[in-house]
Parts: structure tokens; sequence; C-alpha cells
């Protein structure tokens, strides 16, 4: 029997735009993940894990950017599917509660890993697996209510801004940790020389722990405004029905896309760089611990300084994409990222531009040395241009849709930031550990976005 195709959701969207207060909450779902980004992926549980649970940070390096992959790899095949099924549905926030749930129960285990015990290894990592896969999930569908919200020409604006607002939640969850959490094992006290809060162990490091059950807690909290004030679509056909329809949608789109030369090329060069931007995230600041020998303190103050950076670049990046386009604002961040990735291969700790120069001393201060310095410098221009970058490519993304099919094509994003996002984090793994060289490792990313900025070039803009 013949599958009747869905009633095109896009059809029901009124001729009005909804209330101010619908977008605000929206953008809040970007407040609300960004923690995970923030505390797990990058500046305080990926550098824990590295330093202190597995043996060494070379090894601690591979087995993250191993885990990194695998999740990846789920999130590539499943996008798409689920874009489709969304679109024949009509419904958003059914899928963003069901991985929510499912991310805040991964990055709850996350506090059982204690430091130097190999057998807690495998269920961190497959906790944190667990938890990549539904917020970036849940991300797909969040991304696919954006044209229901404003009209097309300020897109560029609210991507924009949604992305500054969760930049500002990172900020504000790292300074919570650093502040009031995690402390320095030696000392006993926060960043703020305060005891940690709830009688939190340092020398356990359950201020580091406690990362993944307060981005879920989070997460809990801040996305309930989505929930109550965004509107969704009514459901449009039966569960059963809309897989039926989806899928078969989501056939028909695969064998027209080679037709669409210009969505073409940018969904590959989005695979391309989107792999990059990941990988320098997610091992930005253990290759700084294992540099530097950075604790949670110093690559957490570290993460403040890249989240306020990333927050104005954002915020900038989404009125520059308005009045000049996406495409120009994801050349220019790849731009940016290509020099800032070159410069810190250049950095040791006593080394600058293959320069010596005075290496870190004890007690010497917070970011004292020149080489801390010239790293912190180069991430606040990374912190720059990732925000906008990501954020022009989803609004690329939806000047190059037809409307009527806008999760799928989320779901083909989604596809083409996660079917090589393994290969990233799986060549960083194995360069890494076969060279015993975590920089020899982070040199593969400038391949990522040579290939993404020639390949752009072939996008036409409508």
């Amino acid at each position: 029997m013949a599958v009747a195709a869905a009633p095109s959701p896009v059809a029901a969207i009124p001729a009005t735009y909804p209330p101010r207060r619908a977008v605000v909450s929206w953008m809040f779902f970007d407040w609300a993940t960004q923690p995970y980004f923030s505390l797990i992926t990058t500046f305080v549980f990926a550098p824990y894990f590295a330093t202190r649970v597995a043996a060494d940070p070379a090894t601690g390096q591979a087995l993250w950017g191993f885990a990194t992959a695998s999740a990846g790899l789920v999130i590539a095949l499943m996008s798409p599917v689920l874009g489709a099924i969304a679109d024949a549905s009509g419904r958003r926030k059914p899928w963003i509660a069901a991985f929510g749930t499912l991310f805040v129960i991964g990055a709850c285990v996350m506090w059982i890993g204690k430091p130097g015990d190999p057998a807690l290894i495998l269920p961190l990592l497959v906790a944190y697996g667990l938890a990549t896969i539904g917020v970036e999930f849940a991300t797909v569908f969040n991304n696919a209510m954006m044209p229901t919200l404003v009209p097309p020409e300020k897109i560029g604006r609210l991507s924009g801004s949604g992305w500054a607002l969760g930049y500002v939640g990172g900020i504000l969850s790292l300074i919570v940790v650093l502040g009031f959490m995690a402390a320095n094992p030696v000392s006993g006290k926060t960043l703020f020389g305060l005891t940690p809060l709830f009688g939190l162990d340092p020398a356990t490091f359950q201020g580091d722990r406690i990362s993944g059950p307060l981005s879920g807690l989070w997460f809990i909290v801040f996305v309930l405004p989505m929930f109550l004030f965004t509107p969704d679509f009514v459901a449009r056909v039966s569960a059963r029905n809309a897989v039926r329809t989806g899928l078969t949608e989501l056939r028909q789109t695969l064998r027209e896309l080679p037709k669409h030369k210009s969505m073409m090329a940018f969904l590959i060069a989005n695979m391309i760089y989107t792999d990059g931007l990941v990988s320098l995230f997610a091992f930005g600041g253990i290759y700084a611990a294992g540099t530097f020998g950075w604790n949670t303190i110093q690559i957490g103050t570290f993460g403040i300084v890249l989240a306020i950076a990333g927050t104005i670049g954002a915020f900038l990046g989404g009125k520059l994409d308005d009045a000049f386009g996406p495409k120009r604002v994801i050349a220019g961040s790849m731009l940016l990222l290509l020099f800032a990735i070159a410069a810190i291969l250049s950095i040791n700790k006593d080394a600058v531009l293959f320069m010596q120069v005075t290496p870190p001393q004890p007690n010497g201060g917070l970011f004292a040395a020149p080489a801390e310095k010239a790293y912190l410098l180069l991430g606040c221009l990374i912190g720059m241009a990732g925000g906008p970058l990501q954020a022009a490519s989803r609004t690329l993304l939806i000047r190059l849709a037809p409307q009527d099919r806008i999760g799928q094509f989320f779901g083909l994003f989604a596809l083409t930031g996660k079917v090589t996002s393994f290969i990233g984090p799986l060549l960083i793994g194995i360069v890494t550990a076969v060279t015993a060289s975590q920089k020899a490792g982070m040199a593969v990313l400038i391949l990522f976005f040579v290939a993404g900025l020639a390949l752009l070039a072939r996008v036409r803009q409508a």
C-alpha cells in the first residue's frame, strides 16, 4: 500500500511569528546544553579523565578520541532518519525530551569516575557516549524549530544570539564549578579560595566529577522555558505512519540531493570542517593539560576566558551573518582557526613560535609564563571564530534547504557533522598513540579546515 505524504509542517506556520518570549525561550536551549560542552567535553571532565583516570595524558587523549568517534558514528547514522520522522510527524518537543533524558542519565553517571581506577574507564566512556548521543540528537530537533520563530532575514541574528547565550551559560557553569566546587588537591581551596561546597573532597576530585551531574541538572532546569513557551507543531500522523512516511521522504531527498550542487557541496564541507572544530574543542583542554601541566582550576579559568571570547564572537557573527551572508562568516572563521592551530603547534612550555622563552615556574601565578599567555591569546581567537562558524553554518543550511523538509535537512546537517566525526578523534587518537606526542595528534586538524575551505568555495548562496 502506498504511503500517503504527511501534510507539510511548514504549511501550519502562522502568518505572524510567535512573541518574543517564545523566541527567547527557544534560545535557552543553547544555554541549557552548553555546560555539557564546557564542563564535560572540553575544560573539566575530559582533562580530568586524561590526567587522573587514565594511565597517562596521551593514553587518556587516545581513549577519549575513540569514545568520541564511536558516539559520532551512531549520531551520523541516525540523525537523518530521526529528522525525516520528525518532519513527517510535525513534532519536535517529544524528541527533545526523549534524547534530553538520555543526555541527563549519561552525564550523571560520570560522577562515579574516581581517580586511578582502571575498572571505571569503560563505564565512564560509555556514559560519555550516551550523553553525547542524547545532547546531539536533541539539538537536531531544536535547530529544526528555527524557521518557525523569526522571518528569514533575522535567522542569522537568532542563531548567533542563541550561540552567544549558550556561551554565557557555559561561563556561568564554569564559574560555579571552579569558584565553589573544584578545589586544588594540594591546597584544598577553590579558585575563589573557598572550601568546596557540599563537602566535596579535593583528594578524590569530587569537584571535577560533579561537572557531570551538574550539567544534567542544569539542562533540566533551563530547557523548561522552551517546553513551556515555544510553540510546537501539532501531531500530523501517528508515530507508526510518521516512521514510514519519514523514511520514504528521506530516500527521495537523498536521491535528489546530487541535483542540488550547492547544498551537496555545503554538506560535504560541513562534514569536514565540523569534524575539525569538534576535535579542536574536544582536545584543546586535554592538550593544555599535557603541555603545561595545568590543573582543573587553570584549565577551567582558561575555559572562562575562551567562553567570553566565544560569546562576543557569536553575537558579532550573527550580525555579520545577516549583513554579509553566512558563507563569508564561515570562510573567515575557518581562516582564523587555521592561523590559531598553526601557531599553537609552535608553542611548548618553553617556546613560542619556536623561539625559546622562560618556562612556567612553580608557584609562578596564573598564566604567568610567556607560553601560557600565548596559548591563552590563541585560545581566545579560537573562541571568537568557533561560535560564528557553528551559528552561521546552521543559518546557511536554512537558506539552502526546502522549508517543508527542514527537519530532514537538519538531520542531514547533523549527519555531515557527525558521519566523519569519528575520523578526527580517531586520527588524533591513532597519531597520538603511535607517536606518543599530543602535538603530532593535534597537527592533523589543519587538513580538515583546508579541505573545508576548498569545498565551501563551491557553494552558491542564494
